[in-house]
């Protein structure tokens, strides 16, 4: 994805996150933008840090959007959360075919974990996936207060 956006956009300054922490300092973005972001972090507390991380590197009044994947209820996702939640030890995280660890969220959870941040919008979505399936989303927007 990055050499690709480095292709079509050579004049941005992509960079893949290597570490814990986001390599800018305290109070340095408008705003932050995590589009499906959260899915492909299936543990709590990654997802923690980065939100941390996010809070901390936005100025005061910045603002986050997130763009991301809620949980499903039709037989194919039930059946497939049911599956891997013994082994990752929370109900939404599954595992595909060609190796990838993706993660559908509550609501309840995504509250929580944006909970740093004081909410201007949230909106359901029902998303049409690279395989074709239909999936429940959301998009929210929140600020750094």
């Amino acid at each position: 994805m990055i050499e690709r956006g480095h292709d079509t956009f050579p004049y941005l300054d992509l960079k893949v996150k290597t570490s814990d922490k986001i390599d800018y300092p305290d109070n340095s973005f408008d705003a932050v933008i995590l589009f499906a972001v959260l899915t492909c972090i299936h543990d709590n507390s990654e997802q923690e840090a980065l939100i941390s991380e996010i809070h901390r590197v936005l100025k005061p009044h910045g603002v986050l959007y997130v763009n991301d994947f809620l949980l499903n209820t039709d037989e194919r996702n039930i059946t497939r959360y049911q599956k891997f939640e013994e082994s990752y030890g929370t109900y939404g995280i599954f595992e595909l075919p060609e190796g990838a660890v993706l993660r559908h969220h509550s609501e309840e959870w995504i509250r929580e974990l944006l909970s740093p941040f004081q909410q201007t919008e949230y909106h359901h979505l029902t998303f049409t996936t690279m395989n074709g399936h239909t999936s429940n989303g959301f998009y929210y927007f929140g600020e750094k207060v």
